[in-house]
């Protein structure tokens, strides 16, 4: 509500500063212009850093990437670790208690 009252000193005020400020914003216009290469040679210089951290960024997301599924497969497989032992023991002990096999020549 405070907002709705005070609306309209606001415009006036807004006007009333940008009429003030728009002869300094002529005058500082050439300014800018002569800080225009400066701000091209900075994206330049940034693509060519960015170019140039790329293929380490990629490297690193790819090894990332791997150990994230290493750590995943990992966890899955994690809690079937007991039953894999138990199935390799009961192998073991059949396989020591059977007999050999007879080969003939």
């Amino acid at each position: 509500m405070f907002w709705l009252l005070t609306l309209p000193f606001r415009i006036v005020f807004g006007v009333l500063v940008a009429l003030v400020a728009l002869p300094l914003a002529i005058l500082a216009l050439p300014l800018a212009l002569l800080a225009l290469p400066f701000l091209l040679l900075r994206v330049v210089i940034k693509a060519f850093v960015a170019l140039m951290v790329l293929p380490i960024v990629l490297l690193v997301a790819g090894i990332g990437v791997v150990v994230t599924l290493f750590a995943v497969a990992l966890v899955v497989a994690l809690p079937l670790l007991p039953f894999a032992l138990i199935a390799f023991f009961i192998w073991a002990l059949v396989h020591v208690a059977s007999r050999p096999a007879i080969r003939t020549i």
